[in-house]
């Protein structure tokens, strides 16, 4: 794969990158109309993959908070046509990755010494490059180590990237007023702290050392003063990514095994700690020779405030979401429901939420789930059907619900879809034995 010698890093650089591959997406509908003139039962397929290849190909020269967001739409499977599902997955970790001289001056800069002074060996060619860094294998003291090296100016452009691509997510979620601001800050706090690679090895060290207690998930060590603002070593984890792994030929039993330590390591994190790692994307885990998970990335971290925990919980009840006044009053304290709201407002999202949690919460209402399940998935799909054709949602203000429910609902949705990839059936309540 070819190397990046220069990643964009100015406003008006990186929005001219965006405005070319918005015109390439112009060809590609213009060429389909065409088609569709000559041919009327021509379908969207060809669109989809040629729109899905520009985009990825424009984000991934860029990096960064861009490139994220095509990494997040990866994990939209119930949402995205499979062509951009595809594509936008390789965005976890197949993108050009930087030349070896821009790998040595950033360590320079950051390490105030060059990679081979450092360790005993090092690759100049990484192993696999992502949204926000690529990771270099090499060794020290007889130690295999990963050396996670972030891209420059990643962090510098997040709110430049963030400013383009607002007008674009305002239009596509129907976001009104100037509260919706409040989800975009939400983005952009959590991608600096991606930046923050001090911040990661902290937050790595302390969730990985709490978590050592869930059986099947290991972690790597963290080496701080092998590590820096944008340099992350630690110890280098063999396996195969769990994207990979899953079309392969397991057991029933090997699915139900990595799946229950996926499940446990989540609702661990969240009902223990009261944080959760945010990004559960198959790029983020690899499955070792003995079937163990391994969980190798802690960038993303999101804190669950006991305001958001415990009413975002309850609806998880099913004595609650049957009842109509506890319903609407959690709706209310999570801002789903505002004190605005008009007498139709109410009905109509209390009766969109009530379909949807009762659908999305149904693994928390018995002892065992199977996330295998196809009539669960159908279920999910075809409400995603319904209301993405539903011309009332689109004349309402989107701009509604609680500012935590953006990671919280990507954690529980990355989740529920690599259980759905392992086929795994689930012990739901087996978590609390490790709880103190």
């Amino acid at each position: 794969m070819k190397t990046l010698d220069k990643i964009p890093t100015g406003k008006i650089e990186r929005a001219s990158k965006l405005v070319r591959t918005g015109a390439k997406i112009g060809g590609n509908y213009a060429k389909y109309f065409g088609m569709k003139i000559i041919n009327p039962e021509t379908t969207k397929d060809e669109l989809n993959e040629d729109n899905a290849s520009d985009i990825y190909d424009g984000l991934k020269s860029l990096k960064g908070s861009a490139l994220k967001v095509a990494q997040m739409l990866s994990m939209e499977k119930n949402l995205l046509p499979n062509a951009y599902v595809e594509k936008f997955s390789l965005s976890q970790f197949s993108v050009p990755p930087l030349s070896a001289p821009l790998v040595r001056k950033t360590f320079k800069k950051y390490l105030d010494k060059y990679p081979e002074e450092v360790f005993d060996t090092f690759d100049k060619d990484s192993i696999n490059a992502a949204s926000i860094g690529q990771v270099h294998k090499a060794t020290k003291d007889g130690k295999n180590l990963a050396v996670k090296i972030q891209y420059p100016g990643v962090a510098q452009s997040i709110s430049s990237d963030l400013a383009i691509v607002k007008p674009i997510a305002i239009r596509m979620f129907n976001l009104q007023g100037k509260d919706s601001d409040k989800y975009f800050k939400e983005v952009e706090n959590k991608l600096v702290e991606e930046t923050d690679y001090i911040l990661e090895v902290a937050q790595s060290k302390e969730i990985t050392e709490a978590c050592k207690v869930i059986p099947n998930v290991i972690f790597p060590t963290y080496y701080t003063q092998l590590s820096s603002e944008r340099i992350i070593t630690m110890d280098w984890m063999t396996g195969m990514h769990l994207s990979e792994f899953t079309k392969t030929s397991f057991s029933q039993a090997t699915g139900d095994k990595l799946g229950q330590a996926l499940w446990d390591f989540y609702m661990f994190q969240i009902h223990g700690l009261r944080k959760v790692h945010a990004d559960p994307h198959p790029g983020n885990f690899l499955v070792n020779g003995d079937n163990e998970l391994i969980a190798i990335d802690f960038g993303c971290i999101k804190e669950v405030p006991d305001s958001f925990y415990v009413p975002y919980f309850e609806l998880a009840r099913p004595e609650v979401i049957s009842d109509d006044e506890k319903f609407t009053e959690k709706l209310y304290e999570l801002e789903i429901l505002m004190p605005a709201d008009k007498a139709e407002e109410i009905l109509f999202f209390k009766s969109i939420f009530h379909q949807l949690l009762s659908l999305f919460t149904s693994p928390f209402h018995d002892n065992d789930f199977d996330f295998g399940d196809e009539v669960f998935w159908g279920k999910i799909a075809s409400l995603g059907e319904q209301f993405s054709s539903d011309k009332q949602i689109r004349k309402m203000n989107g701009n509604r619900g609680s500012k935590h429910f953006l990671y919280m609902n990507r954690t529980f949705f990355g989740l529920y879809n690599l259980l759905h990839d392992l086929k795994s059936n689930i012990k739901v309540n087996d978590y609390k034995k490790y709880l103190s």
